[in-house]
């Protein structure tokens, strides 16, 4: 338990902070699985379209704080190549 009054608001905002880390991470991750699942059985269309909301939940994640920018950024090539193929 936290000793002093902002020791505990510390701890509240930082609990807060990582749930909404955890779950812009966690719709990356889930984005990234169909996007992977489309590609993988050549459907060109839900490929793109998964493709284009991966890279919104990317931005959305970099303005949240979530990852850094050079990670998203790093991601959407490795995607785009992905979906060349």
């Amino acid at each position: 338990m936290p000793h002093t009054k902002s020791a505990a608001k510390r701890m509240r905002t930082s609990g807060i902070k990582r749930q909404t880390n955890r779950a812009a991470k966690s719709r990356l991750a889930s984005t990234r699985h169909l996007l992977l699942e489309a590609v993988t059985k050549g459907d060109k269309t839900k490929g793109e379209e998964h493709f284009r909301a991966y890279c919104g939940f990317l931005d959305k994640a970099v303005k949240q704080g979530a990852i850094k920018a050079n990670n998203a950024s790093r991601h959407k090539a490795r995607a785009a190549v992905l979906l060349k193929k």
